[in-house]
């Protein structure tokens, strides 16, 4: 992959990972000029570009890591120049949006690939190939969980700017439900807390073939170390995920018992580009996982269960 040319819009705390494995796979990275770029720069030997024009001028590719409510701008831009992007989770701040982002990129023959990395941590990675193999018969019940020190920004407390919990953090087992289990027919959400710590949130999805998935995301305090655990239950037998099983304290990220999980999302993505092949994330799983958040929100606006459309 040497001489690929990345464009990195965001320096927030996923920048680190992105930019450790774009250079790990021999990118020339570049960062638009934004608060904190500076020290990412000078700590990996990036080159800082002024404005966003000059940033799309100079690359191949764009990956967005920047704030929610500004996704769709910087892919449309992108998009129309001919580059390729990488765009983390959630695509947009709605799936209307997302649908917007995925529509102009095919029509303008470019790629894109929303970042859920989740599916290339190791251990989910290996529970979904024993899922998928009928080790543990037809699922029936999935239980997923994941625990974070709350955010200081502001936005990330306001869905309405971008942010919300079930946004930002239970995204990532909203998809990975859909990725083992299909599907979903409804969705109920329940809420607990307000604009800052402690906050948690429950999404139950019910799944066109029957099995039924009880998501939880939290918000805790300061110092809080990351926690994820999954459960898939079949016919026959049960598979479990925990984050607990691996050393260190990883503090915002998850913790990394194996290969790089960035690093291999990003190879998957570039190997797809290449050889014209979908990535394990395609554009319609973006916009579907933008979907179910857009249905929790209705579902907690409303108080009962919302019906997801095909």
């Amino acid at each position: 992959m040497t001489g690929l040319r990345v464009g990195i819009v965001g320096a927030g705390g996923i920048a680190p990972p992105h930019i450790a494995a774009w250079l790990a796979l021999g990118a020339e990275v570049s960062i638009l000029d934004r608060r904190g770029a500076g020290a990412l720069a000078e700590a990996h030997g990036l080159t800082v570009v002024a404005t966003l024009d000059e940033l799309l001028e100079a690359v191949d590719l764009v990956d967005i890591i920047s704030p929610t409510a500004t996704h769709l701008p910087i892919a449309l831009a992108a998009i129309a120049r001919g580059r390729d992007v990488v765009c983390e989770k959630p695509l947009a701040l709605d799936a209307a949006e997302a649908a917007e982002m995925v529509g102009a990129a095919s029509a303008a023959g470019v790629r894109l690939f929303p970042a859920h990395v989740v599916r290339y941590f190791g251990d989910y990675a290996r529970a979904k190939q024993e899922a998928d193999a009928g080790a543990i018969g037809d699922l029936v019940e999935l239980s997923f969980r994941r625990t974070v020190a709350a955010p200081a920004a502001a936005w990330f407390y306001d869905p309405d700017a971008g942010g919300g919990l079930i946004r930002d953090l239970m995204i990532h087992d909203l998809d990975q439900a859909v990725w083992f289990a299909g599907p979903v027919e409804s969705v109920e959400a329940t809420q607990t807390g307000g604009a800052a710590a402690p906050l948690s949130a429950e999404v139950v999805l019910t799944h066109e073939n029957g099995a039924v998935s009880r998501v939880r995301a939290d918000w805790f305090a300061e110092g809080t170390p990351f926690h994820s655990q999954a459960e898939i239950v079949g016919t026959r037998g049960v598979l479990r995920v925990d984050s607990a099983a691996s050393s260190g304290d990883a503090g915002y990220l998850p913790p990394v018992a194996d290969a790089d999980p960035y690093q291999a999302q990003l190879a998957d993505f570039v190997e797809a580009l290449a050889v014209g092949r979908d990535a394990r994330v395609t554009p319609a799983d973006g916009v579907r996982a933008v979907a179910l958040v857009d249905a929790a929100y209705a579902a907690l606006a409303s108080g009962g269960p919302v019906t997801v459309g095909p």
